[in-house]
């Protein structure tokens, strides 16, 4: 299965994308997408509707995850990120690609059993998951990537359920 993970921003929309195997997950590509503050906003997210397409097209994964957003203490940051949120979702539904969404905490048990962990810890793990070289140094792409390993290991417990109860 290829998951797209996306975390939403206006200013750096990080994203990852991986394959998940056989219980192995491997990144295939991943980054971030920035757009100019000097920008007018229906610009930038036009920008990043687009990006995302562009994405969903060479990539062609099964399922978008997306980083769910949660209680911010700037009102206008958190209106603007669930903007750049919204059509990143708008783009998905756009390419009838299913999509998922995970809060942080939710990432931070998946990949490191502690709903407190740091973003170091975070980052450590994506890593292992990944059997990456060297640590992803953007943080916005290694968010992206956590939350895809999220994803993987989140549909494998669903699918493990559902083979239980029949």
């Amino acid at each position: 299965m290829v998951i797209l993970g996306i975390d939403p921003g206006i200013g750096k929309v990080g994203w990852g994308v991986i394959k998940d195997e056989s219980g192995k997950q491997q990144a295939l590509e991943y980054g971030c997408f920035e757009t100019p503050s000097k920008m007018d906003l229906d610009e930038r997210l036009a920008k990043i509707y687009d990006f995302t397409l562009k994405l969903i097209e060479k990539f062609t994964p099964e399922v978008l995850a997306i980083e769910q957003l949660y209680f911010a203490a700037n009102s206008k940051t958190a209106l603007v990120v669930g903007q750049a949120r919204g059509v990143i979702l708008l783009a998905a539904s756009k390419s009838n690609l299913p999509t998922a969404s995970y809060t942080p905490l939710q990432v931070k048990q998946a990949l490191t059993g502690y709903g407190q962990a740091s973003k170091n810890q975070v980052q450590s793990m994506v890593g292992v998951v990944l059997h990456l070289p060297k640590k992803v140094t953007q943080d916005d792409a290694a968010d992206a990537l956590a939350i895809a390993i999220t994803h993987a290991f989140s549909y494998k417990l669903r699918k493990i359920s559902e083979y239980k109860l029949k």
